[in-house]
């Protein structure tokens, strides 16, 4: 089978660990050249050793836009940028009445402006190449409210206007713009206390796909929006949570397919 992103130079963030190393490594096996961009050094350089010279760790913070000029730098080494993933996110747990500012401003400054500020600045390249794709990462808590999570919630919301604004506006140069939403996946972030999988799992047991998911299935949702499998799709938003904003199965209640 023809590698997907033969040839294809992609910058990644958040890609040490997670989604974002599940995503890198994706990309590359499929052909891509990746530009590996995280604050967790060791971790990246780590993943950007593995992966060989198809790729390059850049220790960035995606709210400064230094940092954005490093990761294009990084990426022109490698070749003509053609795919974003904008994967980097942080969490806050916190009433919102606790919510300080200051907590408040660093989850936004991350999940959201990181996400406008990786399309700013790689917007014109990606149009100088010909065109490309860009994939936004926002999370099924941007589709609904979510106690304790009002800074994330929030600028998961923004993501999705984002991505559209984007779309509408990035389509004549031939850069295709769409969001993932994830539900809770097996990631530092998704299991914060490193509970055992089988016991973890139990929290998704009224899902109807009853467990977490994994960063490789997210992987491969972003390696289709990447690609041109999806030459025809921009704007969209795209659930991948196991079911979980359809609704939660109930024991107790009869759910039996009629006779025919």
């Amino acid at each position: 089978m023809a590698q997907r992103l033969l040839g294809r130079v992609a910058i990644v963030t958040g890609g040490a660990r997670g989604q974002g190393a599940a995503e890198a490594r994706l990309f590359v096996a499929e052909g891509a050249r990746v530009v590996i961009g995280d604050v967790l050094a060791a971790q990246g350089e780590a993943l950007a050793k593995e992966l060989g010279a198809s790729a390059r760790f850049v220790r960035m913070d995606v709210s400064e836009s230094a940092d954005w000029e490093a990761a294009l730098a990084a990426a022109r080494e490698l070749g003509a940028l053609t795919t974003l993933v904008n994967n980097a996110a942080i969490q806050h747990y916190a009433p919102l009445t606790e919510t300080r500012t200051e907590d408040y401003l660093r989850v936004v400054s991350v999940n959201q402006l990181g996400c406008f500020l990786g399309m700013r600045h790689c917007a014109p390249v990606l149009a100088a190449s010909g065109g490309g794709s860009i994939v936004n990462v926002a999370s099924m808590d941007g589709t609904r409210g979510t106690n304790g999570m009002v800074a994330y919630v929030s600028s998961k919301w923004a993501v999705r206007g984002l991505t559209k604004v984007a779309a509408i506006e990035l389509g004549p140069a031939k850069i295709r713009v769409n969001t993932i939403l994830p539900g809770s996946i097996l990631t530092p972030m998704g299991n914060p206390n490193d509970e055992d999988l089988a016991t973890y799992n139990r929290h998704f047991a009224g899902y109807p796909i009853p467990r977490i998911g994994q960063p490789e299935e997210i992987a491969k949702l972003a390696l289709f929006l990447a690609s041109d499998d999806s030459s025809y799709c921009t704007g969209a938003e795209f659930l991948a949570d196991g079911g979980a904003t359809a609704g939660v199965h109930y024991e107790g209640v009869v759910t039996s397919f009629p006779r025919r």
